[in-house]
């Protein structure tokens, strides 16, 4: 049977040790990943901003700040004082007092407010400018919001070194909520919102990880109560819970190597464990499932057939496994070929996690099969139970030929066209929702509704139009005089409201320019930036901000699709016309697959693009859904699909091979891997919903379009489309011409 039955082999001589081995690798994994080899962990690794492209006019203008920037100052944090009463004297005593409190602190420079400034230890009156308490008393009427009702306190510090920001911002924001209770015994609707960017993103990073702990929470014991109605007994079911936990520390323990040749985003933890979680209790499944059906041929003494059980195995459901983690590599591989750092990042490391995943599978979860083996033939403790008895002897039978997929087959091999063109009616019906489909690129909007930082942000934007970041930033090496006339034309564009004076920092100019809206990266803001970019300027500028980010980005994916998406095409017909020797087969299972896709991205569309079921899932949409979704979603939805369809054609193709016509292999073929893909579709979008009740925008986009990408693959297509388009071909399914026909024959992939 080659070299898979050998690594059965192998694992058969040795199955503690293979054990032993990875219960170590994944305790020192899991260590790796948090705690690192100098005390800093995966978490503190990652980073957030903006999705740049090197190069680009939006890359140019973010280097150009991070380049002028003054090293000589730290991060500021600002708090926005709400519904209170200015002319109240209980609001300035307590606001004073708190500026006192906050000026004690060390690095502190100055502490302002509309009552007044107050200097910190490290104020320097010397290098002052519009830090000057004086110059600062002047602008006090500028911290006051347009109704009068609320205002601003800003802290300015010295540089911090090496020291970590956020735990005196954090003592910061206490000592102004304390101050602002004070407030409300005369002004009881006060609130207040605190930000600064290390607290932005310190909000993210824990996010990040309650979302990831809640998806595993949920995610994990909803799986093994699907698996224990697939295998009939806990110890089956848990199996492949052994190479998932593995996979998950493998991961994790990637990603934290990639953060040291990439800025990896902080989304790339969920996105790719939730990706590792799937795909090991897929293969798990498999490889479980398999033992289970080749115990049950041999028959006899489990411990005496154990050791042939697990080389068919290998060499069967393990070459299956392989073939799967190759195809679904190389279908999320193909974001390596993305110029945005934060795809390349995404890219590879969702490549080692499925590295990691099919490796556990074809190493830890075997060899926990061959120890187990005597209690896992016999029957469960579960199956004693009167009222589950019958229901686990129909879902965790192993030796049917014949059943309800099979039967399924059967009623969709009588009416195949009228199958068939429902299946596609139905998919361009959820698919069209894409037409309308708007990307964007979000920043604060990310983060849950009711988040201290997200409402900051929007009460600003509302309370202070003049004062927050303009939405567009113009960037030039030249004067800003070369820009006058230019400038003219500038403020005459649709939307444009206000163009700001020249700032020039180390010899470069900035200038900001303001739009109606009070969304940095809205429609209003997206045309404003194309226009200002169709005028031709007297010399080199540079138009950035958060708009330009976003048309820069979607620039780059969409040339990046093109190749990404040549290079999986490619690699798909060729890796399926060497498992099943058919050069229609591969054609026909892009075409259905890249329906399946637009079909999730319409239904993702319609969710979080047009707002539907805020309300259900707890989340505000922004309008369009995130870009970077959009490819994460036609990356992994890809891969998944494939996984299911190799699923399927290996048992199909195995049946062939041995002599079955097209149509009996096909209705074998799917009720033996009926059950094991619509019991890992079940798992996985247990999974996905588990990561999408987390609260982070595009984790939540992620989960619930990946778990309708498994359900609608693993139901209409798989299911309904595949077998009524086999039954439709009938032989032609085979058909290759002579030339092919050959090389298939000496480099085929078939079992």
């Amino acid at each position: 049977m080659g070299g898979f039955a050998r690594v059965g082999r192998l694992i058969a001589r040795a199955p503690r040790l293979v054990v032993l081995l990875a219960v170590i690798g994944t305790l020192g994994l899991y260590a790796l990943a948090t705690v690192g080899v100098n005390g800093e962990g995966l978490f503190q690794r990652v980073t957030t901003g903006p999705p740049l492209v090197d190069g680009s006019d939006s890359w140019e203008l973010y280097e150009a700040f991070e380049r002028t920037a003054d090293d000589t100052i730290g991060p500021g944090v600002t708090s926005y004082v709400m519904d209170v009463a200015l002319d109240d004297a209980a609001v300035r005593e307590a606001t004073d007092a708190a500026a006192a409190q906050i000026a004690e602190i060390d690095l502190v420079t100055t502490v302002v407010s509309p009552f007044g400034a107050a200097t910190g230890p490290a104020f320097d009156p010397a290098t002052a400018s519009s830090a000057d308490p004086a110059a600062a008393a002047e602008q006090a009427a500028a911290l006051v919001d347009e109704d009068g009702t609320g205002f601003l306190i800003d802290v300015s510090f010295a540089d911090f070194g090496d020291e970590d920001p956020l735990p005196v911002h954090e003592e910061v924001a206490d000592i102004v909520a304390a101050a602002v209770d004070d407030m409300r015994a005369t002004n009881p609707d006060a609130t207040v919102a605190t930000s600064s960017n290390p607290l932005v993103f310190d909000d993210f990073t824990a996010q990040l990880e309650q979302d990831l702990v809640t998806g595993e929470i949920i995610a994990l014991p909803a799986a093994l109560v699907v698996m224990v109605f697939v295998f009939g007994g806990f110890l089956a079911a848990a199996t492949p819970l052994t190479g998932a936990i593995a996979s998950i520390a493998g991961g994790l323990a990637v990603l934290y190597g990639f953060s040291f040749l990439l800025d990896l985003d902080q989304s790339a933890v969920n996105v790719v464990t939730v990706l590792g979680i799937g795909l090991s209790i897929d293969y798990g499944l498999l490889i479980v499932s398999r033992f289970r059906e080749e115990l049950h041929r041999i028959g006899g003494d489990p411990r005496d057939a154990r050791a042939e059980a697990i080389e068919t195995t290998m060499a069967t459901a393990g070459r299956t496994v392989t073939f799967s983690g190759i195809v679904v590599a190389i279908a999320v591989g193909g974001m390596l070929l993305f110029d945005p750092v934060i795809m390349e990042g995404i890219g590879g490391a969702a490549v080692g996690v499925v590295t990691t995943a099919m490796i556990a599978a074809l190493t830890i979860v075997p060899a926990v099969l061959f120890l187990l083996a005597p209690r896992i033939a016999r029957p469960g403790v579960l199956s004693r139970v009167p009222g589950l008895r019958r229901i686990l002897a129909t879902t965790s039978n192993v030796d049917r030929e014949e059943g309800t997929f099979s039967r399924l087959a059967a009623w969709g091999q009588r009416r195949p066209w009228l199958v068939a063109l429902g299946s596609v009616a139905l998919l361009l019906v959820l698919a069209s929702p894409i037409l309308h489909l708007t990307l964007r690129n979000s920043d604060i909007e990310a983060l849950p509704p009711g988040n201290e930082r997200r409402e900051f942000v929007t009460s600003f934007r509302e309370g202070f139009p003049d004062l927050g970041e303009p939405a567009i930033w113009v960037h030039t090496l030249e004067p800003a005089s070369e820009l006058d006339a230019w400038l003219d034309e500038v403020a005459q564009v649709d939307g444009v409201r206000a163009v700001d004076d020249a700032e020039v920092r180390e010899g470069e100019t900035f200038i900001g320019i303001r739009i109606e809206s009070t969304d940095p990266s809205g429609t209003q803001a997206v045309d404003a930036v194309e226009d200002i970019r169709a005028i031709e300027a007297p010399v080199a500028v540079h138009v950035g901000g958060v708009a330009a980010t976003q048309i820069d980005f979607l620039d780059a994916i969409i040339e990046g699709a093109l190749l990404a998406g040549a290079l999986v095409v490619v690699a798909t017909l060729v890796l399926l016309f060497l498992m099943t020797g058919s050069l229609l087969v591969p054609i026909k299972t892009l075409v259905i697959n890249s329906l399946s896709l637009a079909a999730t991205l319409g239904v993702v569309t319609w969710i979080f693009g047009e707002g539907h079921l805020e309300g259900t899932l707890g989340f505000t949409s922004t309008g369009g859904i995130e870009t970077y979704v959009a490819v994460i979603i036609a990356a992994f939805g890809f891969g998944l699909a494939m996984d299911y369809e190799v699923f399927l054609l290996s048992r199909v193709k195995e049946y062939v091979d041995a002599g079955e016509d097209n149509d009996a292999a096909v209705r074998k073929g799917l009720q033996r891997s009926g059950r094991i893909i619509t019991s890992a579709a079940a798992v996985i979008v247990l999974v996905f919903l588990g990561f999408a009740l987390g609260d982070l925008l595009m984790i939540k986009e992620v989960g619930v379009g990946l778990a309708f990408a498994v359900l609608l693959d693993a139901t209409v297509v798989r299911l309904f489309l595949v077998p009524a388009t086999m039954t439709l071909l009938g032989d032609w399914n085979w058909w290759a011409p002579g030339p092919l026909r050959r090389l298939h024959a000496r480099m085929s992939l078939q079992h």
